[in-house]
């Protein structure tokens, strides 16, 4: 008997500089509504969906810069999203900003997390591939400095038992490095389910401009086929403070091929319902990685 689940992205528009967290909960939880009424088991959120995308902002105050990362989830303003999840029994996929201490020591990392259908956090990543910069670029438009403002993941790839499948997890970049799916193909996951902040226009490199929503898709629909799995990417999307955020949001199955996408920049949930067998099918064929793959030839990547 297959294995199906109905996945939904909940694609978010544009968040101002000055919108609560309470403001944009309310969003989320208007999503997670949307989705449940049209199947949805699983719902999954764009990376740093809380807040504006704040690397695009050079600051050097840290209340300021911490003022945009979460100590606690959920917390006050968030804890509404986790109870109408377990209110409809529905799964789902947040990225955060998120701020720790470990040995008295702060961390800042661009985080995401699983939930499940009783509100109850079941897994956790941290970003590992961080684009942009560190320094100083006060010319520009606007500026990424995921680099400045978060620490490398140190939780690495990993897969989590999650509403009947293996779900695995990444943020944005991510998506971009064949790594990342197959680190966690080979732990058995699935669906990566991802959520991206990309500007459409890098004011520092834009010779790929024209071409941003191609090689969204591009990764993401290789890394599917190549893996055998679904990958959702969903987006923050819109004319976000003076930058342009793709959309694209879309759902990818172990084929390669778009079953789902969002039609708009702004909030909207999609849903498509996925065999997560045709996985299986497909590992145990072309994607045989036990019986096919040669990683003698392979080690360069390692050493």
């Amino acid at each position: 008997m297959a294995r199906y689940i109905n996945i939904a992205g909940a694609q978010v528009g544009a968040i101002a500089r000055n919108e609560s967290r309470q403001s944009v909960v309310a969003r989320l939880v208007e999503l997670m509504r949307d989705a449940h009424a049209r199947g949805a088991e699983v719902v999954v959120f764009p990376e740093l969906t809380l807040t504006s995308f704040f690397p695009r902002w050079w600051m050097e105050d840290e209340a300021e810069i911490d003022a945009f990362f979460e100590t606690e989830m959920p917390g006050p303003a968030t804890l509404p999203l986790f109870e109408a999840a377990e209110k409809l029994g529905v799964g789902f996929y947040l990225g955060y900003a998120e701020l720790t201490y470990e040995n008295d020591v702060a961390r800042h990392y661009n985080t995401s997390i699983l939930v499940d259908g009783k509100g109850k956090i079941v897994g956790k990543y941290r970003k590992v591939h961080l684009p942009g910069h560190a320094d100083h670029r006060p010319q520009m438009p606007y500026q990424h400095l995921e680099k400045r403002y978060f620490d490398v993941g140190d939780l690495g790839f990993d897969s989590w038992d999650f509403h009947g499948g293996k779900f695995g997890m990444a943020i944005c970049n991510d998506r971009r490095w064949p790594e990342t799916y197959r680190v966690m193909a080979l732990q058995g996951a699935e669906v990566v389910v991802l959520g991206y902040n990309t500007p459409t226009h890098i004011p520092w490199e834009p010779v790929y401009d024209h071409l941003s929503g191609f090689h969204n898709h591009l990764s993401m629909q290789a890394g599917a086929y190549q893996n055998s799995m679904y990958v959702v990417g969903v987006a923050k999307a819109g004319a976000e403070e003076g930058s342009n955020l793709l959309a694209g949001s879309c759902i990818i199955a172990p084929s390669g091929e778009i079953i789902a996408m969002a039609q708009t920049s702004g909030d909207e949930a999609f849903v498509a319902k996925c065999d997560l067998d045709i996985c299986q099918y497909n590992r145990k064929s072309m994607f045989n990685f036990a019986e096919h793959r040669q990683v003698q030839h392979y080690r360069i990547i390692t050493e």
